[in-house]
């Protein structure tokens, strides 16, 4: 089996491909970005930037689905970074990963996901 493919089998939920911009908070220190994020699911999402928070850091995202009136502020941690001087990681995969962690704002999340899906499916 395939490292992608055990991925996809430990995930919860439905990872979707998107671009959407999402913004975020640093609760530590207070400190804010934007970028564009690449990947989305209830259990976190991918954020593509040239400038990654480091593994660990704790923070508070906030997105909005095409087509969705409400945004979605989510709080999570950085679980992985890759940057211009990460080995072998080609442009395309610069970025960090992101772990949501508050159960309601992911559930809320999930649904929404579910109906963008289906939209999108159409």
């Amino acid at each position: 089996m395939s490292r992608a493919s055990a991925l996809r089998q430990q995930r919860r939920y439905r990872r979707l491909t998107v671009r959407l911009d999402v913004s975020w908070l640093v609760e530590d220190d207070g400190r804010v970005g934007t970028a564009v994020a690449t990947t989305l699911g209830a259990g976190g999402l991918f954020i593509a930037t040239e400038a990654p928070l480091a593994p660990g850091t704790q923070l508070r995202v906030r997105l909005r689905l095409p087509g969705d009136g409400d945004s979605h502020e989510l709080a999570g941690r950085v679980v992985w970074a890759n940057s211009a001087s990460t080995p072998g990681v080609p442009p395309s995969g610069r970025g960090m990963g992101i772990s949501f962690s508050e159960r309601n704002a992911q559930a809320r999340l999930a649904v929404d996901l579910e109906r963008y899906a289906v939209s999108t499916d159409a």
